[in-house]
């Protein structure tokens, strides 16, 4: 029972940390174009620009969590498959 909570508690910070990954890109993208707009007076054409940025990078930051987490697993599954076999 301990373990499964465990499980649920890494998950858990695992989907917040790519949530708040997600949104941060975009909104640090958003606010260097809204700042560019302002500055260079070019309304609204760095807004989509850093926008768009702003959301790829986004997702590759999801991407590259989600493979990191994925081979976390793979070989703490390994590692206790090995532990089962060896017992």
């Amino acid at each position: 029972m301990a373990e499964d909570k465990r499980q649920l508690y890494k998950s858990l910070g695992f989907l917040s940390s790519v949530g708040i990954s997600l949104v941060a890109s975009i909104l640090i993208g958003l606010a260097m174009g809204i700042y560019l707009d302002r500055w260079l007076d070019t309304s609204p054409l760095f807004t989509l620009i850093m926008l768009l940025i702003g959301i790829i990078s986004g997702f590759r930051n999801v991407y590259i969590l989600t493979t990191r987490e994925l081979k976390r697993q793979e070989l703490e599954d390994g590692k206790h498959g090995n532990d089962d076999a060896a017992g």
